[in-house]
């Protein structure tokens, strides 16, 4: 059996929807669907039925979605079984841009001080990406946002920050109205492909908002230095980042009320390495927990 197969179906399982599951993996929704019926002719039964829009598994695919996550989860316990004499203690994490700019260098500065032999491999992408990285095992743990879906109960995931949208403008405009700003000053705008991209997006519609576009890019330092700079207004997550503290900005709070922008750890749960895993955990909220007390000491 190929075991992307079996993922696809997992994923196609928990999510209803084989365009989501699709998503999820970068792949086509006809790809995944000539995956499905491979699947189903290897097993010499249908695994799945639609209802309506929904696609649902069949009594076999029941019983596949039991078997088939202990036995991913037995992949990657085999794959760590045969690396581990080769690579010693090894925990591999992917994150966002955003999070090596703030609170990951103090995570991983706590977490190496109390695993001294534990080699660290990072890797950056996007949040999806992160997510299909950890469901597949390439990567066993990733700091990033919560994803626009509910997580699998196969998931853990550890909260760090709850960032609320604020407007970044030059220092001299704090306590200007922050509606006016973003109708009135050239907006350098963040990625629309990022999780905090679109919740700007969706925070200027929802306003009504029409914004005199000039920039749109990706990295929240360099959108902070254009700012200072001069060069517009934008519309970001508040970060806690210690590279945008020389920079002259003002962080304007918004009168309409919004989701905050949720920012964590997420593992799976069954991952055959949780010790390590959990040890990034507490490390975590060993500096959440001091840097709660830091502001609490300068409010």
């Amino acid at each position: 059996m190929e075991t992307d197969y079996l993922r696809s179906f997992l994923l196609v399982v928990d999510s209803g929807s084989m365009s989501e599951a699709a998503r999820r993996q970068g792949l086509t929704p006809a790809a995944v669907a000539q995956q499905m019926r491979a699947l189903e002719r290897e097993m010499g039964v249908p695994l799945l039925a639609r209802s309506g829009r929904t696609v649902l598994p069949t009594e076999a695919g029941h019983q596949l979605v039991e078997r088939g996550q202990a036995l991913m989860s037995e992949v990657s316990l085999i794959k760590e079984l045969l690396t581990t004499g080769v690579q010693g203690g090894e925990l591999r994490v992917g994150t966002i841009n955003t999070a090596l700019h703030s609170e990951l260098p103090h995570i991983l500065a706590r977490f190496v001080k109390a695993h001294p032999t534990v080699k660290v491999f990072l890797q950056s992408g996007t949040t999806d990406a992160l997510y299909n990285a950890v469901l597949e095992g390439s990567l066993d743990a990733a700091v990033c946002l919560y994803p626009p879906f509910a997580l699998p109960k196969t998931f853990g995931w550890s909260l760090l920050r709850e960032e609320p949208l604020v407007l970044l403008a030059p220092a001299r405009l704090i306590g200007a109205d922050p509606h006016e700003l973003l109708r009135s000053s050239p907006l350098i705008r963040y990625d629309r492909r990022l999780g905090g991209g679109k919740q700007a997006d969706r925070y200027l519609r929802a306003t009504g908002i029409v914004p005199q576009e000039r920039f749109e890019l990706s990295s929240l330092l360099a959108i902070g230095m254009m700012v200072d700079r001069g060069l517009g207004v934008s519309l970001v997550p508040d970060i806690a980042s210690p590279l945008l503290s020389g920079l002259k900005l003002a962080r304007i709070a918004l009168p309409h009320p919004f989701d905050t922008r949720r920012f964590g750890i997420m593992w799976l749960r069954a991952s055959p390495r949780l010790r390590l895993i959990e040890g990034m955990v507490d490390s975590a909220a060993a500096v959440v927990k001091a840097a709660a007390r830091v502001a609490g000491r300068n409010s």
